[in-house]
């Protein structure tokens, strides 16, 4: 409800400066253009995510999925090692892992929301530290594919819209590193 607030407030801001400068016309226009920018991203969208939440949907049925899971089991319970013991939180967190591996964030998501209702059970109404972690794993993820910013960079016009790899890779391992040595040094900082 507040960022309706804050949208809202943003818009009627803008509106009012351009009638305050004159300028009420190239604000309508800019109006006009930018919805119309925004429903044909959404378009050029759909069609990428579909895809590969296509590829994931195939992935669980084909099993690769699991063998990707039981793969990542191993640095996982290294991450969560509260959460190793239920098989049912760690196969959420493996497949949000997953799905931000393929930069599918949209699918991992529900995923994440998942494993953190599993970790929930029995936490005394605040986020644990296995769930923190999860939150700055799921946040920082790790991206093998970026999907959404390689869409997002075709539909813009770009030839080649996944020659960011290097980059992307290389910023993403970076922030998932930071991210955990902060998360594991915060939680010792802040024992109960």
């Amino acid at each position: 409800m507040t960022m309706a607030w804050m949208w809202t407030g943003m818009v009627a801001l803008a509106i009012l400066c351009g009638l305050a400068t004159g300028q009420a016309d190239q604000v309508a226009s800019a109006a006009v253009e930018g919805a119309q920018a925004a429903v044909e991203l959404s378009v050029s969208m759909a069609g990428m995510l579909c895809l590969w939440t296509g590829v994931m949907e195939v992935m669980r049925r084909s099993g690769l999925a699991d063998k990707l899971s039981r793969l990542l089991r191993p640095v996982l319970r290294l991450l969560f090692p509260q959460a190793a013991r239920d098989r049912a939180v760690m196969d959420s967190i493996s497949a949000n892992v997953s799905a931000n591996l393929l930069g599918l964030g949209n699918a991992a998501t529900p995923l994440g929301i998942e494993a953190c209702r599993r970790m929930a059970r029995g936490s005394p109404g605040r986020a644990s530290d296995p769930m923190c972690m999860l939150v700055v794993c799921n946040t920082a993820s790790i991206q093998l594919i970026p999907t959404t910013v390689a869409t997002v960079r075709a539909a813009a016009g770009s030839s080649a819209p996944f020659d960011i790899l290097p980059a992307v890779w290389l910023a993403s391992l970076l922030s998932v590193g930071v991210g955990v040595a902060a998360c594991k040094l915060l939680s010792r900082v802040w024992r109960d």
